[in-house]
């Protein structure tokens, strides 16, 4: 197993702070940077349409980062289309799906709003007949309330592998059995799960997975949404260069697989970016930095519930991605971030963290709650300097 103390020095800023905002956005190593700036030096050219050597080699490393992330999610089986990040997956998934008036949908409360918003939408519009809420408010998503919610006009089960609030993982492949028994499109939003887990999506058999770049150590503004051979194939959301197969007077044909849905300019640096951080993950082991985070979130609840004051939100499950949500009694989320950056330069997040149903139900007096997450170049001194830290504040209100 690696070292958390042996890779640190490819983070520079780890230096300087305590870094535990990681299930909001990931530290890039070195080699991430330089990767994107060796190609905004060397092969700074568009894809796919020059044959002069720039374009030909900017072409060549946009279509090996797609492989290089296929192969990482186990989805070689199916598309990958590069996006901006999980959100705009989502909806171009949301939006390109051809929908009948009676279709239902159904999702979890605890859902990021990445995977509720688009779906609200699409019921506000009256393209689909409703949104069906499951689950409480525990954690937990259970393949049973899921099968109690599907009806016959049940279309599509959306649900999100990993908890940015918990850090709980859901029963992903039980609901994608669940979900092919009864003929219905299962998608998962793998924002928290792509960066701690390892993810087979041949062996998970979901129809539609959506990821974040910049939460597993790449660059922001990139991402991907990938589609299952034989699922039904999205609409493009937008029209212009590259997605275009041949125009012809006021008509046109869009091109095939996933070029279909990356219309203008990608983000080939950033794609660049992101299969470099796929690599450098695969170099640690996704085994290994699931065992490293689950371990430190376990070492933070034990250390937290320890606390007179302090409530845990998070539940003490066998496996969890690293992100344990918890208040203190008497201070304000947002106090208590504040207080760990200025006392012991502790990064964490406060708030709601875009689950805004969810946090109606547990935090009803509003503020949220306050979540600290790891990632494989944190420390059980990081996590001990954060209990510390939090009970000096605890008892500051006593």
């Amino acid at each position: 197993m690696f070292s958390a103390e042996d890779i640190r020095e490819d983070f520079p800023v780890l230096e300087h702070v305590v870094y535990l905002d990681n299930a909001a956005t990931a530290l890039s190593p070195r080699s991430v940077v330089e990767v994107q700036a060796d190609a905004e030096f060397h092969y700074r050219a568009n894809v796919g349409r020059g044959v002069h050597r720039l374009g030909r080699m900017a072409t060549h490393k946009f279509e090996e980062a797609r492989d290089v992330l296929l192969k990482f999610f186990g989805g070689e089986s199916g598309i990958l289309a590069f996006t901006r990040n999980t959100t705009e997956g989502m909806n171009i998934l949301a939006r390109g799906i051809s929908w009948n008036p009676k279709d239902r949908v159904i999702i979890p409360l605890q859902e990021h709003h990445s995977n509720i918003l688009p779906w609200f939408s699409l019921e506000a519009e009256g393209k689909i007949a409703g949104v069906d809420v499951i689950g409480g408010t525990d954690g937990h998503i259970r393949v049973e309330d899921i099968e109690d919610a599907i009806t016959d006009d049940t279309r599509m089960v959306a649900v999100g592998h990993a908890s940015n609030v918990f850090g709980t993982i859901a029963p992903v492949k039980e609901i994608a059995k669940l979900c092919r028994r009864n003929d219905i499109l299962f998608t998962i939003d793998g924002a928290q799960s792509a960066p701690h887990l390892p993810v087979n999506l041949k062996d998970i058999g979901c129809d539609y997975f959506c990821f974040s770049g910049h939460k597993m150590m790449g660059p922001m503004g990139v991402g991907g949404l990938w589609v299952k051979d034989g699922s039904p194939m999205p609409n493009p959301a937008y029209a212009g260069g590259g997605m275009v197969g041949k125009v012809s007077g006021h008509s046109f044909t869009t091109a095939g697989g996933a070029a279909q849905f990356e219309a203008g300019t990608p983000d080939v640096i950033g794609a660049v970016g992101l299969a470099e951080a796929a690599r450098y993950l695969t170099r640690l082991g996704m085994e290994d930095v699931a065992a490293h985070s689950c371990a430190l979130a376990h070492r933070m609840i034990d250390g937290l519930s320890e606390i007179d004051g302090v409530s845990v939100t998070t539940p003490a499950d066998d496996e969890l991605v690293g992100a344990v949500s918890f208040t203190v009694d008497g201070v304000h989320p947002h106090e208590v971030a504040y207080f760990l950056d200025e006392a012991a330069a502790i990064m964490v997040r406060s708030g709601e963290h875009c689950c805004q149903p969810l946090m109606q139900k547990i935090a009803p007096a509003g503020g949220g709650t306050v979540r600290a997450s790891v990632y494989c170049y944190n420390t059980e001194d990081d996590v001990d300097l954060l209990v510390a830290t939090v009970e000096e504040i605890a008892n500051m209100v006593m």
